[in-house]
């Protein structure tokens, strides 16, 4: 039995969804299971059919599987709480966008770049959701290191870094976070969503 069967999921939704929304959530804890680049790019496919404004699909990502060049490159740019606990995921997956679209020979402005990159990234946290792994975003990272080191194109604005793999090994996390190990609630619907107003 793997660390995380035994979590328990304390969560419960105000009106009736998908048991899938309520059971995903964000854990730091990883056993030593690799995963295959096929495995990843699965993740990556789920992404790409999110929804997205005039057909821009302005996301982008770009992957590293532990133990390769591109993976250290990644893990090279987390703050050091960060990489503590993330170089010990499978993958490490970048999440970026493209801020602007080529029209009429000009590059054009998308105001709705971040909106729709976040789309696509709450398609691949589900996709690992189906397929028994976790995927934890962080923002806690060097942007000229991260830029940097995956040479990134003029005009891509990052956006986080997602650690992904096998939940588990939470005893070999430090003791703050393994209380921490635990999906975590949400503001109540009323505090969030108003009739004819914002709240």
């Amino acid at each position: 039995m793997t660390a995380h069967t035994a979590i328990k999921n304390t969560r419960t939704a105000d009106h009736p969804i998908h048991a899938q929304f309520t059971s995903r959530f964000s854990p730091r804890g990883f056993t030593a299971k690799s995963l295959t680049e096929r495995e990843v790019l699965a993740l990556l496919e789920a992404a790409r059919w999110a929804p997205s404004s005039s057909n821009n699909q302005p996301w982008r990502f770009a992957y590293g599987l532990r133990g390769d060049d591109a993976f250290t490159k990644i893990a090279d740019s987390l703050v050091p709480f960060n990489r503590s606990w993330a170089e010990k995921a499978a993958a490490l997956i970048v999440v970026a966008s493209r801020s602007t679209v080529t029209k009429d020979g000009a590059e054009v402005f998308v105001p709705t770049h971040v909106f729709d990159t976040g789309a696509a990234w709450g398609y691949l946290a589900l996709q690992a959701h189906h397929a028994g792994l976790v995927a934890h975003a962080m923002a806690g990272y060097d942007a000229s290191v991260l830029a940097a080191n995956l040479n990134l194109p003029e005009g891509y604005q990052l956006h986080a870094i997602v650690a992904v793999g096998e939940h588990g090994d939470i005893e070999k996390l430090p003791e703050v976070l393994q209380a921490r190990e635990v999906p975590s609630d949400r503001f109540a619907l009323e505090k969030i969503a108003g009739h004819g107003k914002f709240v």
